[in-house]
């Protein structure tokens, strides 16, 4: 926790300011002072990363609405022939928007693996942790509905699956689609409220983020170690240490972010959206973006369609419980060592769903049928988090804990 305010106003202004509307104080709290483990290490920048994506995102997203044309005859051309070619930079404002969607993701699965790993999700951050899911699934609702927006051949017809798979529902599936097609097809009206929605659920964002890092600074944060702050010596300044530090590592994203929006663009696009949306030609392969491809084998590995919608969404849920199905008194799997196997073992089982969910539903590899690998997958994950977890938590044997984080950064100097 931060504990009491250091903040001193300096001038009349500040003075006056303060006691009206302590916004300063709030930055001087939460910003600068705020005591931080002095031991985090690079993974723990990915949240000020995941900041600034969601800011590029919005403010390109403004811009780009500016010019977006929402209607089924126009979508297509506002964004191939009026975006690309004819608004100054606009070739440069779409292609930072589409790969910023990827990038965002990129960041946001880093800062959720090193939550697994560390321990993040457990008492007293839970609450922390199901905020951060639920920005999550709220960020994969506003990629999806950003995918349909350019309205090309994959667009729609990710539109129309992803739908449909609301059918499923019990007795108001039907009903729910018809609402979010606006009509009885997929047709304008369908895109008119994804774009609204598009364009609204960033700010949603925005605000679960404001709770998440609210939350975040009651407990403070957590650290590799998983050991709570004990002495002042734990903690440095947030500012100028994490600050610089955040500062160089976010340089570094930004230069990987400027090389793919520069010299491949298209990388992770589907050809077929290249193409305006026909409603006549089905693709070969309907496929939505990288970021996604591990839900997708879990929905396309069960052949009843209720069942994979919820297990789906299950998937997902599934996170929002973890910090209730880890059993284990110690939270980082540096101190866990057979743990620490299974969380790598849920790495390379989400890589491999991923990869299945690339592939055609028949495909093989090396002569195994990839429809059983992605089953298998699926079996894996939920297994991962619903027996692996609790049992290993019981019958783990933890490694010996440091007594503090300063003892163990700075060895005998910390006792001195």
């Amino acid at each position: 926790m931060s504990g009491p305010s250091t903040y001193v106003p300096q001038t009349g202004f500040t003075r006056w300011l303060d006691t009206r509307l302590p916004i300063l104080r709030l930055a001087h709290d939460t910003m600068t002072t705020f005591p931080t483990p002095r031991n985090l290490n690079i993974w723990y920048t990915f949240g000020g990363i995941l900041t600034f994506c969601l800011a590029v995102q919005i403010v390109t997203g403004i811009v780009l609405a500016m010019h977006y044309v929402p209607h089924a005859s126009l979508a297509f051309n506002s964004v191939e022939t009026t975006i690309m070619r004819d608004v100054n930079y606009g070739w440069l404002l779409r292609y930072v928007h589409a790969n910023g969607a990827s990038m965002m993701f990129l960041a946001v699965y880093v800062h959720m693996f090193r939550g697994l790993y560390y321990g993040s999700y457990k008492a007293p951050r839970e609450v922390i942790w199901i905020l951060g899911v639920l920005i999550y699934l709220i960020m994969i609702a506003t990629a999806f509905l950003g995918y349909t927006l350019p309205w090309g051949q994959m667009s729609f017809w990710a539109a129309t699956v992803i739908t449909n798979l609301f059918s499923a529902i019990p007795f108001v599936g039907n009903a729910v689609v018809t609402w979010l097609w606006g009509g009885f097809s997929v047709d304008n009206a369908t895109l008119q409220r994804f774009f609204s929605l598009h364009y609204l659920l960033p700010f949603v964002i925005c605000a679960l983020v404001a709770l998440h890092i609210w939350a975040l600074h009651v407990p403070g944060n957590n650290n590799p170690l998983g050991i709570e702050v004990k002495t002042p010596q734990d903690t440095l300044p947030f500012h100028p240490y994490y600050t610089v530090k955040d500062a160089f590592y976010l340089s570094c994203f930004c230069v990987v972010f400027a090389a793919l929006v520069f010299y491949d663009p298209n990388l992770v696009v589907s050809p077929d959206n290249s193409t305006p949306a026909n409603p006549l030609v089905t693709p070969a392969e309907i496929v939505p973006e990288w970021y996604l491809l591990p839900f997708y084998a879990i929905l396309r590995s069960i052949p009843d369609k209720l069942v994979g919608v919820c297990a789906l969404f299950g998937a997902i849920a599934t996170l929002c419980f973890l910090p209730w199905l880890d059993t284990s008194r110690v939270r980082s799997c540096r101190f866990r060592p057979t743990m620490k196997w299974f969380f790598w073992f849920l790495l390379v089982d989400c890589i491999i769903l991923g990869y299945v969910g690339s592939q055609p539903v028949d495909g093989n590899f090396h002569g195994i049928p990839l429809l059983w690998v992605g089953r298998l997958g699926a079996v894996w994950y939920f297994l991962h988090f619903w027996i692996i977890t609790p049992i290993v938590g019981l019958v783990e044997t933890p490694d010996p804990l440091p007594d503090s984080i300063a003892k163990a950064v700075l060895g005998t100097a910390a006792a001195e």
